[in-house]
């Protein structure tokens, strides 16, 4: 067995042969820097990651899961393509490519096929899909749906995409920059101002809370930060991107009840951990408000 270097939940995961290893280290880089270099690979054709041919002819797989859906965020389904020719017996390959929280279910009943877990498979999403419908079902009982803008990543900046416009609206809130089942895209400040936005979730693909709040400093320089209603109100979030947002699996319903809780603390009552979610800047609410639960 093998996995990618992203590759964190369960714990059990860490401790698996590595497969794919990233061509560059970011740890100490800026998103700025980050995101340069992501560009520079990708214009002069090279990929991002790496896949170690031997550590996969170790692993001797019998099928590989993959993906299509980005080539920032994970090796480039071409490449898994390529390398699998040179394996010594042909593995099945999946590859999975969701735009929606339906497509990342049904997602998990394709790879219970594939694994000869379908029944097992099929009794974890009917557990998904009720959890989201009671999300669905408590937020319809709102009688306002505040505006909410989620950004993937902070410079450049960078508005919500794929299924994360459909969790706000789940949640009861109304993301008007999301780019709703497509990738991310590149937003301008100014259209962020003029959206007036009421909750701002900071969510950068690949960031934990700890790594975004390093960052704040990129939105507060940026003028009309302070004015900014979600600022005024002490409703600027950072959330745990990495776990709960960037990626198409069960725990993206994980990720709608934190957000649930962030739009409607009063539909969605109770403290949620720091490492899921943590409010960026208290210092314009006034002295002694009650956050109803807010962490």
């Amino acid at each position: 067995m093998g996995v990618s270097h992203e590759c964190d939940f369960p714990l059990a995961a860490l401790d698996k042969r590595k497969i794919i290893k990233p061509a560059f280290e970011g740890f100490g880089l800026s998103s700025q820097e980050i995101d340069g270099r992501v560009r520079d690979a990708l214009e002069r054709g090279e990929g991002i990651y790496q896949i170690d041919l031997e550590a996969l002819q170790a692993a001797d797989p019998d099928l590989i899961l993959t993906q299509e859906l980005c080539d920032v965020c994970a090796a480039p389904y071409r490449d898994v393509l390529e390398v699998a020719t040179k394996l010594p017996r042909k593995p099945e390959i999946l590859s999975l490519d969701p735009k929606s929280l339906g497509e990342v279910l049904k997602d998990v009943e394709r790879v219970g096929e594939a694994t000869g877990r379908l029944r097992e498979a099929e009794e974890v999403v009917s557990s998904l899909q009720e959890r989201i419908d009671t999300i669905g079902a408590g937020a319809g009982k709102a009688t306002v749906r505040p505006t909410v803008v989620c950004l993937e990543w902070l410079d450049p900046l960078m508005a919500s995409g794929h299924w994360i416009p459909e969790m706000v609206e789940l949640a009861g809130g109304k993301e008007p920059l999301g780019n709703l089942g497509a990738p991310a895209r590149r937003v301008a400040w100014e259209h962020i101002l003029a959206s007036v936005p009421e909750i701002l979730v900071l969510m950068p693909c690949g960031f934990a809370v700890d790594r975004v709040l390093e960052e704040i400093h990129l939105l507060r320089r940026l003028p009309g930060w302070d004015g900014l209603p979600a600022v005024q109100s002490g409703r600027v979030i950072a959330v745990n991107g990495h776990a709960y947002y960037s990626r198409s699996g069960p725990r993206l319903v994980d990720g709608l009840e934190i957000l649930a809780h962030l739009v409607h603390p009063e539909l969605f009552p109770g403290p949620i951990p720091e490492e899921t979610a943590k409010i960026v800047d208290r210092r314009l609410l006034p002295a002694g408000e009650d956050m109803a639960g807010y962490p």
